[in-house]
């Protein structure tokens, strides 16, 4: 997919999709630094930004994160998420950020990541993301329709 031409969206970023640096209190350059980030913990502010972007409730996005729902919501009170936790919410963005990059507008990114899917076994792409193999295979599909397999 091209993003040439004035209608073309910028991508947002995983960062941008977290919060930014206001709630990341550090800005990741590579694919490594947000390993450090992952370890030492996403701060909770993090899980309302997303939420807020994919336009799902809380109880949906920890459903989405395989994150018991009061669990979640003890994290939020907390202020920061775990490592574990941390990998998944930062599973998410990565997929609402190619699926943004794919789709090259936000909104059709999200009727798609909120749609059954028969590339998918009719399962919704959301709904894999809470397992590193189903969100493996969603980026998988993410990437053969950037190709025009799928088209």
């Amino acid at each position: 997919m091209s993003t040439s031409g004035p209608v073309a969206t910028a991508k947002r970023s995983i960062e941008t999709l977290l919060g930014g640096r206001s709630v990341l209190h550090v800005k990741p350059r590579t694919a490594l630094d947000w390993v450090s980030v992952i370890r030492h913990g996403i701060g909770s502010a993090a899980v309302d930004c997303l939420a807020k972007t994919i336009r799902v409730t809380r109880s949906e996005l920890a459903s989405t994160l395989g994150i018991p729902e009061r669990t979640l919501a003890r994290r939020i009170r907390e202020g920061m998420l775990s490592s574990e936790e941390s990998t998944k919410l930062l599973r998410l963005a990565r997929v609402v950020e190619r699926a943004e990059e794919t789709f090259e507008d936000p909104d059709a990114a999200l009727a798609w990541l909120k749609a059954p899917n028969a590339a998918l076994l009719r399962a919704t792409p959301l709904s894999l993301l809470d397992t590193d193999i189903g969100a493996d295979s969603v980026m998988d599909t993410l990437g053969r329709i950037g190709h025009g397999v799928f088209a």
